[in-house]
């Protein structure tokens, strides 16, 4: 009899919440009382949770009823578990093994996913029943027996099922296999287009299929509009394997780093460089006009701040108080707009002076609802945050690769991005040409097809995974440019972005692109998460 085919398995209504119990007696088993500064409790994911129930329940000598098993009822939303918690270990084979040994002598069609949907979840419930039973989890806790396989500590394939394509099969994301070029995701909806949920399945399905993994891909969301960070979306942290210690709130408390470089060691040319680039980014986040004068003051200002730290990392306040050396006595009490974009962000309180957190050793979600999504505040923060990420990827060693795939580490997300696109914005750019070879990456969400592309930097250009979704108005040269279609495929695709609901979205067909031949485009209905 062939193996059973573990795949596109269903979760049943309600089952995190159905493990609450189980996991939070596990947890309590398998934590200390107390605490080092440096250490944390820890906590089982979901698919851990799953797997060790799935587990116990399928060593249950117990009946198995069909009747029974038809009663469980799937998810409304059709949210899927995780193949990685079938083939972690190389277990596939003795869960079908063991699923073939529980239910011989009843008549089940393994191929009907539905049934064998409900039959998993059965097992994990049952799992659950028992290791409530404190004798029965002492014994599981206390097993050492281990289960070695080829792919135990391997790179985790993050292949994405984000949803389906119209004729209901499922599509995927390719993000790390070793012939996919880069692993940059951009993504383009209107308001209502289903873009929030996107995100959150993108999350999920990174999170998931590498959370259990020796290689955690961990991310920073900059959440523009508040959803993520809402106690009343507190649900949606547990799809990305976090809680509520992963929002930082800079209205609330700075946030745990300094925004600036640290040039100890490194030559003055490093940090002549660095003070170039820090002014004009300045100049460029305010929007406003400043002449040359005030352009190089400010680059003058940075040189000398760094001087007075002997090129340890700076502070907004000292840059203001040497920037007011270098103007003329009589303008020194006037404020000028220099003057005043950082006596915004010293008011503001919003970074640290000294780095408290690693950015990318765990996952963070700024809360931004709070800042105007266009002023000075809003953008300093994604531009320094980004800025910082770039300066803890230059001392990451190149990305690992095995057979299969490449290493993937980190991602940036960037809810509302086309309020970080419309200026020369070079640590965004950046992200972009280290992360070819760190295993770094970036997932950007805006509202128009054309914000991806001006005169600083082609993203469609650079981005893997174009993902167009319900527009307000629709760009014919940026079609024509992302598809490189022209006369009845352009007007096909173009009717496809106009056709578009929520929840659905279109992605280039590059086998149609590459024969020249069928739609160049295809349509997905993503899953619904959040």
């Amino acid at each position: 009899m062939p193996t059973i085919n573990l795949q596109n398995i269903r979760q049943s209504e309600g089952l995190m919440e159905d493990l609450s119990e189980v996991r939070s007696k596990l947890d309590q088993r398998i934590n200390l009382t107390d605490y080092s500064i440096n250490q944390k409790p820890v906590t089982l994911n979901g698919n851990k949770i799953m797997r060790i129930c799935l587990l116990a329940g399928l060593t249950s000598q117990e009946h198995r009823d069909l009747s029974t098993i038809e009663q469980v009822q799937l998810s409304k939303t059709s949210n899927r578990i995780f193949e990685n918690l079938f083939t972690l270990h190389n277990l596939g084979l003795v869960y079908s093994g063991l699923l073939k040994l529980r239910y011989r002598g009843i008549n089940i069609d393994w191929g009907n996913t539905m049934l064998k949907s409900k039959i998993i979840n059965a097992e994990i419930l049952r799992g659950a029943r028992l290791l409530s039973n404190e004798h029965i989890s002492e014994e599981w806790l206390m097993n050492t027996l281990t289960q070695s396989g080829t792919r135990a500590g391997a790179i985790p394939f993050l292949k994405l099922n984000i949803g389906n394509y119209e004729d209901d099969i499922p599509a995927y994301l390719n993000l790390n296999g070793r012939e996919v070029t880069n692993t940059q995701i951009i993504i383009a909806g209107s308001t209502g287009s289903g873009k929030s949920n996107l995100l959150a399945v993108l999350i999920n399905e990174i999170r998931k299929r590498s959370i259990d993994s020796s290689y955690p891909v961990n991310f920073l969301l900059f959440d523009y509009k508040g959803e993520f960070s809402d106690p009343a979306n507190n649900s949606w942290l547990s799809l990305f394997e976090t809680d509520r210690s992963s929002i930082l709130n800079p209205i609330a408390s700075p946030l745990p780093i300094t925004p600036f470089k640290d040039f100890t060691g490194k030559t003055q040319n490093e940090i002549n460089l660095y003070s170039t680039e820090l002014a004009n980014a300045i100049i460029a986040i305010d929007n406003a006009r400043m002449s040359a004068n005030m352009n190089n003051r400010l680059s003058e200002a940075i040189i000398n701040a760094y001087r007075s730290t002997l090129s340890k990392p700076i502070t907004f306040e000292l840059i203001l108080k040497e920037y007011t050396k270098l103007q003329p006595e009589r303008d020194q009490v006037k404020d000028d707009s220099i003057k005043s974009v950082f006596k915004q962000l010293i008011r503001s309180n919003l970074f640290a002076k000294v780095d408290t957190i690693d950015l990318i050793k765990e996952s963070y979600i700024i809360k931004m609802d709070a800042f105007p999504k266009d002023g000075i505040l809003a953008k300093a923060i994604v531009y320094f945050i980004v800025s910082k990420l770039n300066m803890i990827y230059e001392h990451l060693p190149k990305q690992l690769s095995d057979e299969e795939c490449v290493e993937l580490r980190h991602f940036t997300i960037i809810d509302e991005a086309h309020y970080m696109l419309g200026f020369d914005n070079k640590p965004l750019r950046d992200i972009i040409a280290v992360g070819r070879n760190k295993g770094i990456s970036i997932i950007l969400a805006t509202q128009n097809m054309e914000s991806y592309k001006s005169e600083y930097f082609d993203f469609y250009a650079n981005a893997q995974y174009p993902l167009i979704m319900k527009q307000q108005s629709i760009n014919d040269g940026v079609i024509k440019d992302l598809f490189g279609v022209s006369g009845k495929d352009f007007n096909e695709i173009k009717e496809a972005i106009s056709g578009l609901q929520k929840g659905e979205l279109i992605i280039k067909n590059p086998t149609a692109i590459t024969l020249g031949m069928g739609k160049k485009y295809k349509k997905i209905k993503v899953s619904h998460l959040i």
